[in-house]
């Protein structure tokens, strides 16, 4: 499991946009750097990321080998009201990992 840092401000008022940082430890190989034998070392990079706010998804992104280790994501978005944020991020070799914040709004 990754280390990740999530980032979303404790006061958000209803109609703001607003937003939210997130950042995850990852060495993101390329697939195209040699090994010691001759070879090219395996690709094992994040390929998406999604957002979804109470079930629907409000923002996502697919990744590509030139996007630098620990990827750090920045979107915004707007809620009426209080929920639940699911951010998930999917990769080479069977990685995925999901987080889970509460929103809420005052």
């Amino acid at each position: 499991m990754a280390r990740v840092l999530i980032n979303i401000p404790r006061q958000i008022r209803a109609g703001e946009t607003f937003a939210i940082r997130t950042l995850i430890q990852h060495g993101m190989e390329s697939g195209y750097r040699p090994d010691g034998a001759g070879g090219v070392l395996a690709r094992d990079i994040i390929t998406s990321f999604t957002a979804s706010f109470e079930g629907q998804e409000v923002f996502g992104l697919e990744l590509s080998p030139a996007v630098a280790a620990n990827p750090f994501i920045t979107f915004s978005m707007r809620v009426q009201g209080s929920g639940t944020l699911r951010l998930r991020w999917r990769g080479d070799g069977g990685f995925d990992q999901s987080e889970v914040r509460q929103i809420i709004v005052t």
